[in-house]
């Protein structure tokens, strides 16, 4: 048999459980992707090839698979241009923590070093990007390198690479890959005895205490709700927490920061003591400056963001189940009932606002579209959001439900994140509604993936917020007082060029006109796209402006900023007022 590397490294592929690459054939990429070929597909118990149209896109694609499934997820890239197309997505998965594989090939091994035609350096390149960035030169190095890579990946949350010289990979390799298993699990880190002991401590000293949840306590659900009910305290969660802890949630406060609502802000500033669980939020301006405990797996993430009076390097169900067992139940709701009553005003109010002005309001505000959607997609639906107002809109009006997720570049903050990611979503979860909210800048930006979700048939969803503007760069210069500069762009008629790569489109200009367009292109059973012209003008506000952030809105042009609601949040918000126990 002419077995070459490249069939190696599927062969360990396979065994760690990978169904797919996402990637764009290329000279250095031959032979691996003549191995996927031959290996007959995942139906045959081998590997599928995901073509797109841009390696940036393959990795969105992969770590959208990989934070929807929990599993790791490959994209690869062929030489030079390639990988530096792949570098980008591969940056954003790996700061959101997706254990996805890359695939960079490289040069011929006899030509590195010389300036050989579309030479880079990928181990520098991905050095960032990465836990893990190796080259294998030498074919018996292939199965002891990626399984390296695989576990790396998967057992630090993150990216690796292998930089794989295309000479290397065809090259012959008649031996059997030595028998070693794949381990494809993620190590938890338990809390000590002392630790445990000093943090009940800690809450019993404390009257008024506040929970600030993150992504990192999924699968901890539960025992965060017991813990508030404990405690009596009030529950916010960033935008990755949602998910998680946003739905059936009777100490839900909502969220702080730019993209926030609801009574969050007040509630940790107002706390005795606030717990930070499995979050690495990043806007320390609105996080406490005092009396703060950290749980978090990784110990890197401790303190960095708020000072902090304790710090616990642990998985936080690990932890809170330690925990639970040393906390005596609260009688005193005082601080949680207000807190439940200041959040219900505050979304009471945002949509009144919303339902008496926004939703009869031509050119259709974000809000009015964002609620629309809400509604209209399904209860299990995966929502892939592009970077910018679109995250707004997803954080304040997508109502979790514990089967929706919410995915997108939350960290690295990437532009046309959101279409490349739907294929992803697709592609692994292909049973279930994908609806990428995109904004017209970031579509505008990989609109070739258009082409990849009709090639492969796949059903998303396609909303585009096409407002003409790069919403969140003119906000940021009205923030900062300045008149927005090259932030607006011609007006683009993307249901006309979906209509011609064999969309179902819908393009809609008018208020009264968008829930049933909107309603038919959910309906489609196919690739389909919902184009609705936005106003520029509808701005977000977040749930605490300084006095800096006033005057720069003040010296601005006087725009008129518009508070979106958040839709059935706040039906959650009531009903967390209605059951507060009465003396």
């Amino acid at each position: 048999m002419n077995r070459t590397v490249a069939d190696s490294l599927l062969e360990v592929l396979v065994s760690a459980g990978v169904q797919r690459v996402y990637g764009l054939v290329g000279d250095s990429l031959n032979a691996f992707s003549d191995a996927v070929r031959r290996s007959g597909g995942s139906a045959r118990g081998g590997i599928d090839w995901v073509h797109v149209h841009n390696e940036e896109a393959a990795a969105f694609a992969a770590s959208a698979e990989a934070q929807l499934t929990g599993r790791l997820a490959v994209c690869a890239g062929s030489c030079g241009p390639g990988n530096t197309h792949l570098v980008q997505g591969v940056m954003d998965a790996h700061r959101s923590g997706a254990p996805v594989l890359a695939l960079a090939s490289h040069i011929p091994s006899r030509q590195i070093g010389t300036g050989y035609f579309q030479e880079t350096k990928p181990e520098a390149l991905f050095a960032q990007a990465s836990h893990f960035c190796e080259t294998v030169s030498h074919p018996d190095q292939l199965a002891r390198v990626a399984r390296g890579a695989v576990q790396a990946a998967v057992g630090k949350q993150g990216a690796a690479v292998l930089v794989l010289p295309g000479d290397v990979l065809a090259d012959r390799h008649d031996g059997p890959v030595p028998a070693s298993a794949v381990v494809t699990g993620r190590p938890l880190n338990a809390p000590t005895a002392a630790e445990v002991q000093e943090l009940a401590g800690r809450l019993a000293a404390a009257d008024k205490v506040a929970v600030f949840a993150g992504i990192g306590c999924t699968g901890a659900r539960a025992e965060l709700l017991e813990l508030a009910g404990r405690l009596q305290a009030p529950v916010g969660h960033t935008l990755r927490g949602k998910d998680v802890v946003g739905y059936d949630n009777p100490y839900d406060v909502g969220m702080t920061g730019l993209l926030g609502y609801g009574a969050c802000y007040s509630a940790l500033h107002e706390a005795d003591l606030v717990l930070l669980l499995g979050t690495d939020f990043p806007y320390d301006d609105f996080l406490p400056t005092r009396n703060n405990v950290q749980v978090d797996i990784d110990p890197a993430r401790l303190g960095r963001r708020a000072p902090l009076a304790q710090g616990i390097a642990a998985d936080v169900g690990l932890t809170l189940r330690a925990l639970l067992p040393l906390l005596p139940a609260r009688r005193d709701r005082s601080f949680l009932d207000d807190t439940l009553h200041r959040h219900e005003r505050v979304l009471r109010h945002s949509v009144d606002t919303y339902s008496t002005h926004v939703a009869r309001t031509a050119p259709i505000h974000p809000e009015h579209l964002a609620a629309v959607v809400d509604e209209v997609a399904a209860e299990d639906a995966v929502f892939t959001v592009d970077t910018g107002m679109c995250c707004t809109w997803a954080a304040r009006y997508v109502t979790p439900n514990g089967r929706r997720r919410l995915l997108g570049s939350w960290v690295h903050g990437s532009m046309a994140n959101a279409l490349p990611m739907a294929v992803g979503a697709q592609t692994a979860a292909p049973g279930r509604q994908v609806v990428s909210l995109s904004g017209d800048g970031g579509l505008g930006m990989l609109l070739g993936e258009l082409l990849t979700v009709k090639t492969h048939a796949l059903p998303v969803k396609v909303v585009v917020f096409n407002n003409s503007s790069l919403g969140m760069v003119r906000l940021e210069m009205l923030v900062a007082g300045d008149p927005p500069f090259e932030t607006d762009h011609d007006p683009v008629d993307f249901a006309a060029l979906a209509a011609a790569a064999g969309f179902l489109t819908r393009r809609v200009t008018e208020p009264g006109d968008l829930r049933a367009a909107a309603e038919e292109v959910f309906a489609h059973d196919g690739p389909a796209l919902l184009d609705v012209v936005t106003t520029p003008d509808a701005l977000e506000v977040p749930t605490h402006v300084t006095a800096e952030e006033a005057r720069g809105f003040a010296l601005s042009l006087g725009k008129v900023v518009l508070g979106g609601g958040v839709g059935e949040l706040l039906q959650m918000a009531r009903l967390n007022v209605r059951n507060i126990p009465r003396p």
